[in-house]
C-alpha cells in the first residue's frame, strides 16, 4: 500500500482543475449563442485598458463627495490590479492562451488574441477592482458595477481568450486590489485629518 506525499496530491488536484477548466471552456465555445455573440465581443473590447471604468471614474468624479471618493479608490483600484496581474501574474504563471481555432470558437466572437499570457485575466482583475471599490464607497452602483464586471468577465472566456479559470483567478484578485486601495485610501484620509 502505497501512501501519496502532498506535492504528488497537489498535483493531481491541479490536474483534475485544468480538466475541468478545459472542460468548462470547451462548452462555452461548442455552445451556439449567437444573439449574445455580437455584444459580448463588442464589450470586450471596449474593457480594454479599463476604458469602460475610467468612463464611468469620469462621470462620478464630476460629483464632490462620496461619488467623487468612490471613483479614486476605483481608480487607484484598477492601478493595483493592472500592475499585479501584468506585471506579476502573467510573468510567473505564463500559461499559455487558449487555442481557440482548436475549440472551434465561432468567428463571429472573435476579439484580437493578446500576447501576454493567460493567468490571470487581466480584464476581469480590474473590472472586479473597480467595481469593488466603487461599490464599497458607493453603495448604489456596486450591483450595476459588479453584473456589469461579471459580464466583462464571462465575455473573455465567451471571445476565447481566456480559460474560466484565469477569469476566477482575475475576480479573486480584483477584490484584494480593492481592498488595498481602500485601506490606502482610508489612511490618507486619517494622515489629512490629524494635520488638519
Amino acid at each position: 500500500m502505497t501512501h501519496d506525499t502532498p506535492t504528488m496530491t497537489a498535483e493531481a488536484v491541479l490536474h483534475d482543475l485544468r480538466a475541468v477548466d478545459g472542460a468548462v471552456y470547451a462548452a462555452v465555445a461548442a455552445t451556439p449563442t449567437p444573439t449574445l455573440d455580437t455584444a459580448l465581443r463588442r464589450l470586450s473590447r471596449t474593457a480594454d485598458h479599463s476604458k469602460i471604468s475610467f468612463s464611468v471614474a469620469a462621470v462620478l468624479v464630476l460629483f464632490p463627495g462620496r461619488p467623487r471618493r468612490a471613483a479614486l479608490a476605483g481608480v487607484g483600484a484598477i492601478a493595483v490590479a493592472s500592475a499585479t496581474a501584468n506585471l506579476l501574474g502573467k510573468r510567473l504563471v505564463r500559461r499559455p492562451r487558449p487555442d481557440r481555432e482548436a475549440a472551434r470558437v465561432v468567428a463571429g466572437r472573435h476579439v484580437p488574441m493578446p500576447d501576454s499570457a493567460s493567468f490571470p485575466s487581466g480584464h476581469t482583475a480590474s473590472a472586479v477592482a473597480f467595481a469593488t471599490a466603487v461599490g464599497v464607497v458607493l453603495p448604489a452602483a456596486a450591483v450595476p458595477l459588479g453584473i456589469l464586471a461579471s459580464t466583462v468577465g464571462y465575455s473573455r472566456v465567451h471571445t476565447g481568450v481566456h480559460y474560466p479559470g484565469d477569469v476566477a483567478a482575475g475576480a479573486v484578485l480584483g477584490v484584494a486590489s480593492a481592498a488595498v486601495s481602500l485601506t490606502a485610501g482610508a489612511s490618507l484620509a486619517r494622515r489629512r485629518q490629524r494635520r488638519g
